[in-house]
This record gives C-alpha cells, structure tokens and sequence, in this order.
C-alpha cells in the first residue's frame, strides 16, 4: 500500500489553519496574521500585541482588538474601520501624531477639547 504524500502547499495550508500554530506564530511576528486562515479574536489579539499594524490584516475587527493596536502604535488608528472616541483617545495618547488620522470632524474636535481639559 503506497504512502500518501502532502504537498507543500497542503502542509501550509493545514499548518495555517491550526490555531495553536498560528497563536504561536503570530506570538513572534504579528505581520503572520496575514498568512492565518481561521482568524479568532484571541489570535488577532495576540498579533497587534506584537505589532500594531497588524490591525491592517484583521479580518473582523472588534473594539478590544482596535484598541489594543491602538495603545501599542498610535499610528494603527488609519487601519481601524470603525472609529470610536474611546479608540481615537487611546491612540492619541499613545502618539500625538495620530490625531491625523482621526476620521469624522466630529471626534476630532471631541479630542482636541479632551486635550485640552
């Protein structure tokens, strides 16, 4: 009876949608979340811990997950879809810079009086 072999690509694939593997992985580079297939919140949690930016691969965005990014790089509030005071605040404190970012007028100018208070 003859062994049945996996491809690379099988390997990866299956390796990629384990979600021990790819807790692990996204644990050293937070960029591998681009490579998981079966995002969890505790995955992607996991990854903007590591590295902010990598909000930008997070497929399904929750407001723990924004701010998490968001404390850890301010700059990671241009890649939050849904921005919230809560979330633009946290980013700002974290870099005064990325107050750019702040999408609506109107949170903008929430902020700015947060700030200045």
């Amino acid at each position: 009876m003859a062994k049945e072999t996996k491809s690379r690509e099988e390997i990866e694939f299956e390796q990629w949608s384990d979600e021990k593997f790819c807790l692990e992985a996204v644990k050293r580079h937070g960029d591998s979340l681009s490579f998981v297939k079966e995002q969890t919140e505790a995955i992607c949690l996991e990854a903007v811990k590591r590295h902010g930016d990598s909000l930008s691969f997070v497929k399904e965005q929750t407001e723990a997950i924004c701010l998490e990014a968001v404390k850890r790089n301010g700059y990671s509030l241009r890649f939050v879809k849904e921005q919230t005071e809560a979330i633009c605040l946290e980013a700002v404190k974290q870099d005064s810079d990325s107050l750019s970012f702040v999408k609506e007028q109107k949170l903008f100018i929430s902020i700015l009086k947060k700030r200045k208070a």
